[in-house]
């Protein structure tokens, strides 16, 4: 018998890698013949960084980074056993929650850290990067990151202008010669689950901007700074990105990266940490699949990690089993989205406390897997 794990986090309590290898030993004390595989999954969101760079057998490396609003900040990004490929997730430089509530403010707000963080990678050989883009607490349509990279964004006076997207409109020049020349060997791969433009009201400034801090009143505002600094990227580099889907995600940096890393593409998190990882040969050779995550339920049928893995083992007919730590009702959609079974690994009613415990989520993972595997 081939199994094939691979469970998302369980936050609080296991990473995705500990979950796996927690679910494989129950499995081998049920069939110690099993051949058992154990890969990493994620979202491409939080997680991502460390399930990819842990399951792959990559490294881990900090740098010291200007955060949201220019403090400093220690940014954790992953190097693969290549040599060349990073992994990072943005909010480990630029993220939400690096700045308390109420502090935040979206005029200011810049993305120069992430640009920070992959200068440094660059100087250090990588020439791919995996980037997770998910929560940001900018809306500087990825200028800070460019600013970092090297483009120098000039007013009417030449002078540089200041970072966040208060400062956007002032832009009359746009200058790329201080840019690493090995930017253009670079090709960016991005986790991005939202298909919002840049602008107007499906965009960066009005769907994701308020919980950055954007008020009502100043959306249509900001909305123009971004319009105006759109315009000169796409005169400057001659792509217009302005309506391709996730433009408007992280605040605009999905539009920074189309429109000025002609080797940059987004696409969804699932299928771009399941294709990096090698998912589907290993699914195509398996018996069964086991997949899960901390909470099954109607949201995961809408799309999440195990619901990716377990439509992917579907195209190769393979059965596929999830394991959790809470299961709510409409949990039972997963059914029809390829889980031909999911089990809580919970023995029972506890504290969440007791529940979330890591050395108390192993056993129950572990012998939740053995129960299910004897009956195989």
């Amino acid at each position: 018998m081939k199994v094939l794990i691979a469970i998302d986090s369980m936050k609080g309590s296991l990473n995705s890698m500990e979950a796996g290898r927690a679910a494989a030993e129950g499995i081998r004390r049920a069939k110690p013949e099993a051949v058992i595989t154990v890969k990493p999954l994620a979202d491409g969101g939080e997680g991502t960084l460390q399930a990819l760079t842990e399951g792959l057998g990559g490294r881990m490396e900090t740098v010291q980074v200007r955060g949201p609003l220019g403090d400093l900040v220690q940014a954790c990004y992953g190097i693969l056993p290549d040599g060349k490929t990073a992994v990072m997730e943005m909010a480990q430089a630029s993220g939400l929650s690096l700045v308390p509530e109420e502090k935040r403010d979206p005029r200011r707000a810049t993305s120069f850290g992430t640009g920070q963080m992959i200068r440094e990678a660059i100087r250090q050989g990588c020439r791919d990067f995996i980037i997770g883009i998910g929560g940001s607490a900018t809306t500087d349509g990825g200028a800070g990151m460019l600013s970092a990279l090297g483009y120098e964004f000039l007013d009417e006076e030449g002078r540089a202008v200041e970072p966040g997207i208060g400062a956007l409109d002032r832009i009359v020049c746009i200058r790329s010669e201080q840019k690493p020349p090995e930017l253009e060997q670079c090709r960016f791969r991005i986790a991005c689950d939202v298909s919002n433009p840049l602008l107007g009201e499906q965009g960066a400034v009005w769907v994701y901007g308020p919980q950055k801090g954007v008020r009502e009143e100043e959306k249509s505002i900001l909305d123009q700074k971004m319009r105006h600094f759109a315009e000169k990227i796409v005169e400057f580099t001659g792509r217009d990105a302005r309506g391709e889907p996730g433009a408007g995600a992280a605040g605009g940096l999905g539009f920074a990266f189309l429109s000025c890393f002609p080797q940059a593409e987004l696409s969804p998190g699932i299928q771009l940490v399941m294709k990096a990882v090698g998912l589907e040969q290993e699914i195509a050779a398996a018996d069964i699949v086991v997949t899960g995550e901390g909470q099954l339920d109607g949201q995961t049928a809408m799309g999440k990690a195990p619901v990716g893995v377990a439509r992917l083992a579907k195209k190769y007919g393979k059965k596929v089993i999830a394991l959790a730590g809470q299961i709510t009702e409409d949990a039972r959609e997963c059914n029809r989205q390829g889980m031909d079974a999911f089990f809580s690994i919970l023995p029972g009613v506890m504290p969440l406390k007791e529940a979330m415990d890591p050395e108390r989520a192993w056993r129950n993972l572990a012998l939740t897997a053995e129960q299910v595997f004897r009956l195989l």
